[in-house]
This record gives structure tokens, sequence and C-alpha cells, in this order.
């Protein structure tokens, strides 16, 4: 297999040093990701592409490179070629026979053709011949130059010849790690979700800090959200998990704080704690995914008060965007559903908020707060690398149980179904049922509580995080089956 990536568009209009760091950046990333997918796999670039290159002992794993390549920063857009040496006219036209003469029955099609070097032919004389070719010799209802069902695309780059077999579009943006670090500010709703992916494309290492008001469930769910936008979109970079308990200074706000300025109050609280530990992990800058009048607490009045509680840059990726545009963005890279089953927690909430607050005012109303609660709350603070979370939010529950041969137990998919369609879960002399991580816990309470159940996903963390909230709901008759490794053909 062959796999053309092509810089995006920003990327090669740098100087000559930062696109070459750039593209080195992206290089580095993908020999990354992709050795997980499997060692052989070689990554090469030059000043114009990146060319990725799996032995066909790998053909079976073609979906997964191409699933790296679709959700890695960096990437305008990617091509599966067949790779040929450059031959005559007649020669090209052969190679490009054998790729497509099959696939253009009952159909239109054109030839289009983009050459680099020194040829004694034109790219036109190449379309032209091929062109030719195929619509004498194969099924084709015949060359359309505008609009046609097909388009053939070649490439011939000095010496060689790359029949384009599918083009697929990438995500775009800068390659991760070429941007300074964040800390987002994450709550697992729409929002602050879709403004870490945004940084994420951007090319920018992104932290996440999780403010507990009280729930369990809750930091489950963020913990969850988080690691599986890590893993899809920036798992070629380590970061870190945050998690502060809050309830004790949301308990401090409702108590000695007016009604209406709560909201506010709480989010200066926010970045008070947020600016702390930015300074502790080293990060210049803190990201939220507040909207413009979103809520009574994002007025561009409010928003200016409860930044004048810090120096630290806090950017706002959603600023102008429309909560429709917000949901669709989450669909689109998946987060939809843990969003939408995000459990429920408590937090502050006024009857009449105020929408044009005043600093002398808020100022007021936080001398009654006893500062030692929001210390105490910073340096309880928990942080994980963030392919760590399955380490228990609190107290203590029994370890969780991780086999390798499931014996008659049965075996419960728990992966975003996308990903489960991509790759479904077959084990021979096993029952395996699917049941996505947003509807397990209420599932669960159904199942027969007389058998014994083993949760799956693919790297492991998923699955664990879940079934330590099992057991400490009360179950013992859950467990997580070990994820294979991929396999390698003799």
């Amino acid at each position: 297999m062959h796999f053309v990536v092509k810089f995006f568009p920003e990327i090669t209009i740098k100087s000559n040093p930062v696109r070459k760091r750039m593209s080195k950046q992206l290089k580095d990333n993908l020999r990354i990701l992709l050795h997980r997918v499997d060692d052989r796999i070689k990554v090469l670039k030059d000043w114009e592409k990146i060319e990725v290159i799996a032995p066909d002992a790998v053909a079976h794993l073609s979906e997964r490179i191409e699933e790296v390549l679709a959700h890695t920063p960096g990437i305008a857009n990617f091509t599966r070629v067949q790779q040929f040496p450059l031959g005559e006219m007649h020669d090209i036209y052969e190679k490009t026979f054998s790729v497509w003469g099959d696939k253009l029955d009952d159909k239109t099609f054109c030839v289009r053709v983009k050459r680099s070097g020194k040829h004694d032919f034109q790219s036109l004389d190449v379309e032209q011949y091929v062109g030719g070719g195929l619509n004498k010799n194969t099924g084709a209802k015949g060359v359309k130059l505008k609009n046609p069902d097909v388009t053939v695309k070649l490439e011939i780059r000095h010496d060689k010849l790359n029949v384009v077999e599918e083009l697929h579009q990438g995500l775009g943006g800068f390659p991760l790690g070429t941007q300074d670090p964040v800390l987002s500010l994450v709550s697992g709703g729409f929002d602050s979700i879709v403004a870490s992916y945004m940084t994420m494309k951007r090319g920018i290492r992104t932290h996440f800090l999780f403010f507990n008001l009280g729930g369990r469930q809750h930091e489950l769910g963020v913990k969850e959200v988080s690691y599986y936008l890590w893993n899809r979109y920036g798992s070629s970079h380590r970061v870190k998990f945050v998690s502060v308990p809050f309830d004790e200074v949301v308990a401090e706000i409702l108590t000695n704080v007016d009604d209406s300025h709560m909201g506010v109050i709480l989010k200066r609280m926010m970045l008070r704690a947020a600016t702390a530990i930015a300074n502790e992990l080293e990060v210049d800058a803190l990201v939220t995914g507040e909207a413009i009048a979103q809520v009574s607490s994002q007025t561009l009045k409010n928003l200016s008060v409860i930044d004048s509680v810090t120096d630290t840059l806090v950017l706002r990726p959603l600023i102008v965007s429309d909560k429709t545009d917000i949901i669709r963005t989450a669909r689109e890279i998946g987060t939809e559903e843990f969003a939408a089953n995000m459990p429920e927690y408590c937090g502050v909430i006024s009857v009449k908020p105020t929408t044009r607050a005043k600093r002398e005012r808020v100022e007021e109303e936080e001398s009654h707060f006893d500062f030692a609660v929001l210390d105490r709350a910073i340096n309880q603070r928990v942080i994980q690398n963030i392919d760590q979370v399955v380490e228990e939010i609190n107290g203590e529950v029994p370890d969780v149980e991780v086999v390798s041969d499931p014996g008659q137990a049965v075996i419960i998919d728990i992966r975003h179904p996308d990903e489960e369609e991509m790759d479904p879960l077959e084990l021979e002399n096993s029952q395996v049922e699917v049941i996505p991580f947003y509807r397990l816990n209420r599932a669960f309470a159904t199942l027969d509580p007389d058998r014994q159940y083993l949760l799956y996903c693919s790297r492991g963390v998923m699955s664990r995080l879940h079934a330590s909230h099992l057991l400490d709901e009360g179950y013992r008759n859950v467990g997580v089956l070990r994820p294979h490794l991929p396999h390698r053909p003799e």
C-alpha cells in the first residue's frame, strides 16, 4: 500500500525554515501514530509531500492507516495510489488500465494528470492517450470533460507514476506540537470539547482541566470524552488531565454571594484556579468554550469582568459560533453522543443573573468569600497523564480484573459506534454484545446478574474506566477483556 500525503496549504506558504520545521513535525507525528498500527509502515518526507508505505503483509490494516491520516492535524488531503516506474506512453496507459479498467463500466470519465519534472511529453498528451485507450477498451459510457461520473487521476513525478485509487480529505490545520501548549477548561458538554478540538487541530498541544462540582459520574464522563478526543486527534503527544474538586467553592458561593452574581463569580474562581495550574504546568494560555450571549455569564461585559482576575491569555475559539454549528461540529468529530449523555450535575444557577456585571460590585461580593476554600481546592487538584485516566476518582474499589481468555463470559463491546463499525470484534466461541459506552450504565442493570461480563475497547482505557465505575456501583460480575494487539500474518 502506498499513500501520498499533502501538506495543509498554510504550511506551504510559510518561510522555508518554518515549512521545514512543520513538515518534519508532521512526519514525526505520523511515525508515532502509524508505528502503533504496525512498525513496518514507513513514513518518508520530501519538500512537497509525505509518503506512507506499507508492505503487502499489512494490507488488512488499510482502513486503520486511513483513519490515522484522516484525523491527524496538518494534512490537507491524502491519496491511496499504486506506484510504478515511469515508462513510455503506452506503458502509462497499461498501468492505468490495470487499476481502473474494471471500474468504469457504464460511467462517463475523464483523465487528469499532474506532472513535475522534465519529460518529452505534456500532461495533455497523457490525458488524451490514456483517455482514448480507456474509452476504447473498457465498458465506459464515454469521455466527459465536465462533471464526469469518474475522474481518473494520475501523478507523474520525475521517474515515478502514481495512479490514484482514492482521494480523502484531511483534517487541515497545523501539525500537533508546532505551537505552544494550552490548558483547556472542559465540562464534557458540546462547547468546551469542540473548543479543545479546534485548538488541537491548529497544532496546539491541549491539556484538559475539569472542575468537579460534586458529581463522580460527571467526572467519569469528562475523563472519557477527553480521552476520546485526545486518542482520536492528538495522541502523538502526551497531555495532562487535571481534576479540581470544586464542590466546596460552589457551597461557599451559594452561601455568601448574592444570587445575581453567582455565575460570574464562579467563572472568576475557575480562572483563578486555572491560572495557578497553568503556571504549574508552564502553560501560557487558557481555553474555554464560551460563545457570546449563549448564557448570561457570556455577555461581553461579563466576560470582561471575568477575565480581569488573570493576566494569562484566555482563548475562546467559539466566541462568535452559533450553537447549531457547534453541535454539528461535535457530530462530525464524534463527540455529540458524549455531550448528549453527559451526567447532570448541580452547579450555580442564578434566578435572575446579571448580564452587565460591574467589577466593583463583583469585588464587593467576593469580599465575603473565604479564599482559603479556593486555595484548598487548588491544592487538592489531581494531575494525571491522559492515558492514565483509569485511576480512581475518589475512594477505593476492588481492582478491575483484566483477562486475556474470556472463557464463558459475555463480551460487551463499548466502543464508539463508528469505531465498532470500522473494526467489528469477532471472537470464536464467545458471545459478543455491542453496547456503546454512553448506554452502558443503564443497560448493565438489565443484564443477567448470574452471568460474567467483560468490557472491551481498542486500548483498554475506557473499558477499565467503566468497569471501575460499575464495581463502585456494587456490581461484581464485570471485568475487562485485554485488547488484542494488531495481528501480523506469518
